[in-house]
């Protein structure tokens, strides 16, 4: 049995509906830091539980992707996603009404934890109905669509949340309530049908992959805070990566997985999130790299800072858009090698030039970076899907989300030491050519890089000397041109891993699928 793809404007009305409900994630990822100071100061957080107020959703989120995957296609994808935008909904608005007072803390980070929850069980299933809702000819451009809109709005999350802030930090998280509505009717009216096959949860396989997740990701997120010298970290990591390998173990030897493993046996998708992999080395963190340049080096606000990502926006939006048509019409490899290639140069030549303090010298390279990466993300995504059967769309969405966060946990954590150390050493050098005595200037600046760090340059940058903007533009260019070398990596592994020509439809299992819609069982 198979279910066609939903014809005409129903197919559009469907990507729009899924880039509505994927819309709160995205924008999530970012728009919180900017109200830091500002939540911190009126519920009066503790510096860790601060932090934990960002972390925690994204910890959440990567933890469960894989479990929001299966989920999907096994009770079906619009009611999974259905299901995700209302508990992500529900959490924002708790998030909203925090209290004052002592339980503030407890409040905020838990409801946290729940918006990473739903936003894990959303984002496959929204993938999924898109990918099944067009045509293997058809996709490359729809999900050109859905990863450079959805992308884009990472980039409005800081300047939405510099003027929201402005009225109240609340509204950081009760603007995901109408956009929440907006996915919700548009959904009930382009009623998305999908095909998803039941089958028991996988309970051991879901503990094993979500602690693993858990703990080795909260390892490379607490790196900046303990440091690397902290046996914990290690700990934390090495105990992650070991339930990882305990969970292909015992996947190998389930009967109804959480995760069917073999899947990576298909050299393209290995490959595609290998290349995956390794770019959300860099495309995560330049981000929050690039904003705290912005607001450090440059002196810009906050809403500033914000602009300065809506450059690399522009290159990735009309990238993407191009990028998926190469893959429509000539397959994965051409696409993925240019935009890797495209990166890695628009990354060096942006590390040239961010010492000279200038925006305007800086603002092709920008261009470029974020064009290379719109060339590459959504076509080396689209192509992973694909080579899933139509009834693990899902599955195969968590497995690359999972993928990607884990990669941009780990480039957050070593791109984030590479910054502190080179900083360090640069501030030594600085404050000893000023005169301080150099066991002073080494604490003094051991001190200044890890404050730097901790804060993610959210305060006021009005009282910061010109010698430690510099300093932090050197540091930054150390940060850019690793991120140079990155990109470069993946091209390398593009070229000599993907094969060149237009993938042909891969036939489902011959088990009998159950749609999920309104033209076989319920629906939501």
């Amino acid at each position: 049995m198979s279910t066609a793809p939903a014809g005409g404007s129903s197919r559009y009305l469907v990507l729009a509906a899924m880039i509505f409900a994927v819309a709160m994630t995205f924008i999530d990822q970012t728009i919180v830091s900017i109200a830091v100071p500002n939540i911190q100061h009126e519920l009066k957080l503790t510096s860790t539980g601060v932090q934990w107020a960002v972390n925690a959703y994204l910890l959440t989120l990567a933890a469960f992707f894989a479990f929001g995957g299966r989920l999907a296609d096994t009770v079906g994808h619009r009611r999974t996603v259905v299901l995700g935008v209302l508990i992500f909904a529900g959490a924002s608005a708790c998030c909203g009404l925090t209290p004052t007072g002592s339980v503030a803390e407890a409040w905020l980070i838990a409801f946290r934890a729940v918006q990473g929850f739903g936003g894990a069980l959303m984002f496959p299933a929204a993938l999924a109905i898109v990918v099944q809702s067009f045509a293997l000819r058809e996709r490359g451009r729809a999900l050109a669509l859905f990863f450079g809109i959805a992308g884009g709005l990472t980039a409005i999350g800081p300047v939405l949340g510099g003027y929201l802030t402005e009225w109240t930090w609340r509204a950081i998280f009760w603007v995901n309530l109408p956009v929440a509505a907006v996915a919700l009717v548009l959904t009930a009216i382009s009623k998305p049908v999908t095909q998803s096959r039941p089958a028991p949860m996988d309970h051991r396989g879901l503990a094993l992959i979500a602690g693993g997740v858990a703990l080795s990701v909260f390892g490379f997120q607490q790196s900046q805070v303990w440091g690397w010298s902290n046996p914990a970290i290690w700990l934390c990591i090495a105990a992650g990566a070991a339930l990882l390998v305990v969970f292909v173990v015992v996947e190998r030897r389930t009967a109804s997985p959480l995760i069917r493993v073999d899947i990576f046996r298909i050299r393209a998708f290995s490959v595609q999130n290998l290349v995956l992999g390794i770019s959300m080395l860099v495309f995560v963190p330049v981000f929050f790299f690039s904003s705290e340049y912005a607001q450090i080096a440059l002196g810009d606000s906050s809403s500033e800072a914000g602009v300065f990502l809506l450059w690399f926006f522009i290159g990735f939006v009309i990238a993407s858009q191009i990028g998926g048509r190469m893959l429509d019409r000539g397959g994965a490899k051409r696409p993925v090698v240019l935009g890797c290639v495209l990166a890695a140069v628009g990354f060096h030549l942006w590390a040239g030039d961010v010492t000279t303090l200038s925006f305007s010298e800086q603002q092709w390279d920008v261009v470029l970076a974020g064009a290379g990466m719109g060339f590459m993300l959504s076509p080396a995504s689209t192509d992973a899907v694909n080579r899933a059967s139509r009834l693990s769309y899902g599955e195969a969405t968590g497995i690359t989300q999972t993928v990607r966060n884990y990669a941009a946990s780990l480039g957050l954590a070593v791109l984030g030491t590479v910054l502190v150390t080179e900083l360090r050493s640069r501030l030594t050098d600085s404050l000893v050519a000023q005169g301080v005595p150099h066991d002073q200037a080494v604490s003094t600046a051991a001190h200044l890089s890890q404050v730097q760090a901790q804060s993610g340059g959210s305060g006021s940058t009005a009282d910061i000397p010109q010698f430690f903007r510099v300093d932090f533009a050197h540091a930054t260019q150390t940060v850019f041109q690793w991120m140079a070398v990155i990109m470069a990596v993946a091209a390398v592994v593009a070229v000599v891993g993907l094969r060149p020509g237009v993938q042909t439809e891969v036939a489902a299992e011959d088990q009998e699928p159950v749609p999920s819609g309104p033209t076989g069982g319920p629906g939501p």
